[in-house]
């Protein structure tokens, strides 16, 4: 009798390029877009969109870093097997334990993004719901997620650019200031490393690598593809909220909707609160996805309960995962406060793709090694901007992975005979 699709423990390879670039759109243009440009305005000021650009040239050195290594490693993980494969264990588990701690916590930032649009007063509610549907969705395989994301996409990239064309065609609105203020050199790097937040989703791309047709073709199109699309609709936003809003920007609690309010269409506000919530459950989705993903590599390793490892032999995910992932995310989403994990998840990733660089640069050229300067800028690009992240956010972040890292030693030290 054939095997089924988890018989193996292998995921099944069901997407092709067109659904790798969805799942990287759906990551990327969902709840980032709708809360990040105020807090990075209130850092960078007038110079908000050249953080915007900073942020992107990281995140494309981290995005081709990340599609040379998954076509030379496709497998569920992303840097958690890249590192473990290019620098040591050690640095891989570190890779992976960010990763799940970050991203756990960006995904009920999401959540919360779904319940402050939605239904304000019952935000946290909301986020639960949202979390537990989503997993529902995800546990009954990949290929339904895809479109879902899908029709998420496109819901969401029809009404952005309807916001961009209602407040660029619209003029200021009368009164309203020029943003000003602004850290400097300093508050430029903060807000890159704010607005990094709303690019990582690439990685989603490179986690699903198992999960590809022909990865060597499909990873390396679709990861640099999802992320300038993303980067052309974020500069439209962008232009068009600082136009709208000039210094009320910094101060705005969801600019996009205040966005259309000073341009005069006040009747799109509830259009763009429902996107908004769109969004984040169709970023939502992608994370939950990458997350599972990274606990299922870090379960086959030992580093995580094997339980976590199981593939589901009808619908192929690792369902475990997906269900404990849930589970975890919505425990936080009923607690915390979307601002506060932005720069929490922003930091632990941000030192993910600094082992991804770390990682890319010791391909060889026979491997599809990047161009030196790649992994280089990349490496240098995420370190400075994790450390310019607001000293809270640094704290945690940094508590965070040393507890991983002391785990790793007593489990390490444990295994001595």
């Amino acid at each position: 009798m054939p095997e089924g699709p988890g018989s193996t423990g292998e995921l099944s390879r069901r997407l092709g390029t067109s659904d790798a670039v969805v799942v990287g759109l759906g990551s990327m243009v969902g709840a980032g877009v709708f809360t990040v440009f105020a807090p990075a305005a209130a850092a960078a000021g007038p110079a908000v969109l050249l953080s915007l650009g900073l942020a992107a040239v990281v995140a494309f050195c981290n995005a081709t870093s990340s599609a040379r290594l998954a076509v030379r490693y496709p497998s569920s993980g992303g840097t958690y097997v890249y590192g473990r494969e290019r620098l040591s264990p050690f640095w891989g588990y570190l890779a992976g334990w960010g990763f799940v701690v970050g991203k756990t916590a960006s995904a009920a930032a999401m959540a919360l993004t779904v319940g402050l649009y939605a239904w304000p007063e019952h935000a946290h509610a909301v986020a639960v719901a949202a979390v537990v549907l989503l997993t529902a969705v995800n546990y009954v395989g990949v290929q339904r997620s895809v479109q879902l994301t899908k029709a998420v996409v496109a819901l969401v990239l029809l009404v952005l650019a309807g916001v961009v064309a209602v407040c660029l065609t619209s003029g200021r609105a009368p009164g309203t200031a020029p943003l000003t203020g602004g850290g400097g050199a300093g508050g430029v790097l903060q807000a890159a490393g704010l607005l990094f937040f709303a690019f990582a989703g690439y990685a989603r791309i490179a986690t699903l690598a198992e999960e590809v047709r022909d990865p060597a073709r499909t990873v390396r199109v679709a990861v640099p593809l999802a992320l300038g699309l993303t980067l052309l609709v974020y500069l439209a936003v962008g232009a068009a909220v600082l136009t709208v809003l000039g210094g009320g920007l910094a101060t705005s609690g969801a600019p996009l909707a205040d966005a259309v309010t000073a341009a005069g269409h006040g009747p799109w506000v509830p259009v763009v609160r429902v996107a908004a919530a769109v969004a984040a459950l169709g970023a939502l989705l992608g994370v939950i996805l990458g997350i599972s993903r990274t606990t299922l590599a870090m379960a086959r390793d030992g580093h995580l309960p094997s339980a976590l490892a199981a593939v589901h032999p009808r619908f192929g995910v690792p369902h475990r995962a997906e269900l404990a992932v849930g589970a975890v995310v919505a425990v936080v989403a009923a607690v915390a406060d979307v601002r506060a994990v932005i720069g929490f998840s922003s930091f632990a990733v941000l030192v993910y793709y600094a082992v991804t660089n770390a990682s890319a640069w010791t391909l060889r050229p026979d491997e599809g090694r990047p161009p030196r300067v790649v992994p280089v800028v990349g490496f240098a690009g995420c370190l400075a901007l994790a450390f310019s992240v607001p000293a809270g956010s640094l704290v945690a972040g940094a508590a965070v992975l040393a507890a991983g890292a002391l785990v790793h030693a007593v489990r390490r030290r444990s295994r001595r005979p």
